[in-house]
């Protein structure tokens, strides 16, 4: 122990530890600083947990188009303990998501980005996309078909913004096509770039934590002042300020622990998302799907009208961005308490509603086609007529059943089929088939006369 001590105060006194630490671990907050607080930390640790599970990754990862998947699956299943490490590196960046997405609607609702934290918010406000840029340049990184495709789908809305569009898709891809040169990127956007960027903000945003402190919880009819706040806040803290070690720490560090382990529980008992099959230009049959935190976005763009998607994807960003950094320029001073705020307390549940209803809608995805469909059971045909069986059979073996819902059974794309037979006539479905219309192609090119007349006396049936 002896040794310990002298090893320690040999290493304290030339590099200044105590001296750089304890003023930092010590300083002031306001003593009604309460579980409230805890999300900003939360998020903390799990970058923390981020970063050693995917230094621990890149050990085993080989980024390149022919190695990556091959990698990806040895680490899923032959790798000591790869399995656990792929889902806790998965479902730490969901977690890192929600910590730090609760954390900035905190922040808002009590408005603790009025002064002096305006700077605050601005530097969480780039985080808040820095880290979503991380999961989603991560998402590729698994290089199969759903990851490769996605960032597709991403380039594609990218290159209809106006003027910069084709520019900013290249930049995305490296190239007018994905492949190994677009791995190489986003490997290097995921592991250096973005990471840089998040460490630098990161160090920023807990340097303006201590320049100005922590926002003290909101008082109804207490109103920031700039001319006076900084007194006020300073004497506040010499009257009852608490050193953040221990009596504030001992929240983070319990919330932030139970954070990460919940993230290891879930890790192991669900495991890694699973792969889908290597990406391949002949894959023409498809569904991607960003992770969650991103299907709001993308369940979004599904819905909106195509008229106006080039004009929402240039200008909603833009905006969006605009808007929350002007925001504690906007309202800089003023009443912080949500129950003097109800409008912004309004929004914040509307904003939450609405990321609630897309994320819901993206994950069943009623846009897409179903191409997992199953053949309608004999049960359900509700006819022994042998041309009806058969038009049953070509309705899931053409593809129809990917997009229309008949009973229960199939996509929801297009109309449903239920009951059609009661909505058109055997000509009008005739017409339908044969020329298509919308998003459906026209059949009249690959069905023959006698499968035509097949399908349609299955349609018929469905009243």
């Amino acid at each position: 122990m002896k040794i310990l001590r002298s090893i320690w105060a040999w290493l304290d006194d030339r590099l200044g530890i105590s001296d750089t630490l304890l003023p930092l671990a010590r300083h002031p907050v306001p003593p009604g600083a309460k579980w409230s607080y805890v999300f900003g930390s939360a998020t903390l640790f799990c970058l923390i947990l981020q970063v050693v599970t995917g230094v621990a990754l890149t050990l085993l990862y080989q980024p390149t188009s022919s190695e990556a998947y091959k990698s990806l699956q040895f680490i899923s299943h032959q790798a000591v303990f790869g399995r656990s490490l792929r889902a806790i590196h998965y479902f730490g960046a969901s977690g890192m998501v929600l910590m730090v997405g609760i954390h900035m609607l905190r922040v808002y609702i009590t408005a603790s980005y009025k002064f002096p934290r305006e700077m605050s918010w601005i530097s969480g406000v780039f985080l808040l996309f820095l880290t979503l840029a991380m999961g989603f340049t991560g998402q590729l990184l698994r290089w199969d078909s759903n990851g490769v495709w996605s960032a597709v789908v991403a380039a594609e809305q990218v290159g209809r913004v106006p003027v910069i569009g084709t520019y900013a898709a290249r930049l995305l891809l490296g190239g007018d096509t994905i492949g190994g040169q677009s791995l190489s990127r986003f490997y290097s956007y995921h592991t250096l770039l973005f990471p840089a960027l998040l460490f630098g903000l990161v160090g920023f945003h807990l340097y303006l934590v201590l320049r100005n402190g922590v926002s003290e919880p909101p008082v109804p009819g207490r109103l920031v002042d700039p001319k006076t706040y900084r007194q006020q806040y300073q004497a506040m803290l010499k009257k009852v300020g608490v050193p953040f070690w221990p009596y504030a720490a001992w929240r983070d560090i319990l919330f932030g622990s139970a954070t990460i382990i919940a993230i290891i529980g879930l890790a192991l008992i669900y495991g890694p998302p699973e792969l889908t099959q290597p990406p391949s230009p002949a894959t023409i049959y498809t569904n991607p799907a960003p992770d969650w935190y991103l299907l709001p976005v993308f369940a979004l763009f599904a819905l909106m009208p195509a008229k106006i998607e080039s004009v929402v994807i240039f200008v909603g960003p833009v905006l969006t961005v605009l808007v929350l950094l002007a925001l504690p320029f906007m309202a800089s001073s003023g009443e912080r308490s949500p129950l003097r705020r109800p409008w912004a307390v309004f929004g914040s549940v509307c904003v939450v509603v609405f990321m609630v209803a897309l994320l819901r809608l993206g994950l069943q995805a009623p846009w897409s086609p179903k191409f997992d469909a199953k053949a309608l059971p004999p049960t359900l045909v509700h006819s022994a007529d042998p041309l009806v069986l058969k038009g049953a059979g070509l309705f899931a073996n053409k593809g129809c059943l990917y997009c229309h819902l008949v009973n229960g059974h199939g996509g929801h794309r297009g109309p449903e089929l239920t009951e059609v037979g009661r909505r058109l006539t055997p000509g009008e479905l005739r017409i339908r088939i044969v020329n298509g219309g919308g998003n459906m192609p026209a059949y009249g090119g690959v069905i023959s006369e006698k499968e035509l007349a097949a399908v349609i006396a299955f349609l018929e049936t469905r009243k």
